[in-house]
């Protein structure tokens, strides 16, 4: 059997790749929750063909040595996998619960992965361990003196390092790009992210020929969307292959995407109004904002809120789904 302690592993992605993980059919997979979802992970495993070999093992993330029963560590002794999902994703969340799950938590994985004398930890870091750093950023980067905008952005590159450099066990890495639904079903479980956009949809096509009155507004930037389907194979593949430790791997789309049009293509579906650019796109990058020259120009800053705000989007969500970087997958691909 192949052992595997999973983290994080009743979330969006989490919950994915152990559907994926369990077509293996040596796995056995335990996964860290506390009492009160359980439940949840049974049900998910009932419905989920092999599930019967998906464990729960009660624990938390923010207790010393993840809060495992002495069996438990007993049992665990040796896994050959850890995989360490769980992360606060709340664009806004501030600087404190960004670091006690981002940070605090990751930092006792990694303690505990090395108590066990695990096989290979495998972190999920994310592309915004980029920050704002302008340009192409390769799986070899890392520190390279960029500005980390938010507390999500900074707690994710700490959480990386402390992978890094703390680890003594084999470590991975891996970087998805901002994750939506299933390729083939759209399947997610919450609304952020780029599901605002379908937010502001919902209300702006109910308005009787509201799509004949296109928006104005400002290039907001480049995203890369990718789907959860294609990051769990990328994982699953990743995960078993020899010879990749000590590296990192970005999950993301080859290409990316303009943010704006990504809301088109939704509002043409939706009936929606479309946005046109009336409002050069210097002012409103991901780049601009790095530098902060929205902040030395508050009526732009001002302009750009309040476009947002009659989309009905949280303004704090863009620097989490816009790009000032370029991201390449060219060892993902090759491996």
């Amino acid at each position: 059997m192949t052992t595997y302690l999973v983290t994080g592993g009743t979330g969006f992605l989490g919950r994915h790749l152990l559907e994926r993980l369990v077509r293996r059919p040596d796995a056995d997979i335990h996964v860290l929750v506390r009492k009160g979802s359980v439940e949840r992970l049974e049900a998910h495993a009932a419905r989920t063909p092999g599930g019967e070999r998906i464990h729960p093992v009660i624990g938390d993330l923010g207790a010393d040595g993840l809060g495992l029963r002495a069996a438990d560590r007993t049992r665990l002794a040796g896994v050959d996998h850890v995989v360490h999902l769980a992360a606060l994703y709340d664009m806004t969340a501030g600087d404190e619960r960004n670091r006690q799950t981002n940070v605090e938590g990751t930092r006792r994985v990694v303690d505990l992965a090395n108590a066990l004398g695990a096989g290979c930890l495998h972190h999920v870091s994310s592309v915004a361990v980029a920050g704002e750093y302008a340009g192409r950023f390769t799986e070899e980067m890392f520190a390279e003196g960029q500005h980390l905008p938010s507390p999500y952005h900074a707690t994710k590159y700490e959480a990386e390092r402390l992978v890094r450099e703390e680890t003594t066990v084999p470590w991975r890495v891996y970087r998805p790009a901002v994750v939506v639904g299933d390729s083939a079903t759209g399947d997610i479980d919450k609304i952020d992210g780029p599901y605002y956009l379908m937010k502001a949809l919902a209300g702006i096509g109910d308005i009787p020929g509201a799509n004949r009155l296109p928006l104005v507004g400002p290039d907001l930037g480049a995203t890369n969307v990718v789907p959860v389907d294609y990051v769990v194979d990328a994982m699953d593949a990743l995960l078993h292959a020899d010879g990749l430790d000590g590296r990192a791997f970005h999950l993301v789309h080859p290409r990316p995407q303009r943010l704006l049009d990504v809301y088109n293509a939704l509002a043409q579906a939706a009936g929606a109004p479309k946005v046109v650019l009336g409002l050069p796109s210097v002012l409103f990058g991901p780049a601009a904002l790095g530098l902060s020259l929205l902040g030395r120009l508050p009526g732009m800053m001002a302009a750009r809120d309040l476009f947002l705000a009659r989309l009905g989007i949280p303004p704090e969500v863009v620097p989490h789904l816009t790009f000032a970087s370029t991201f390449s997958a060219d060892a993902t691909r090759r491996e």
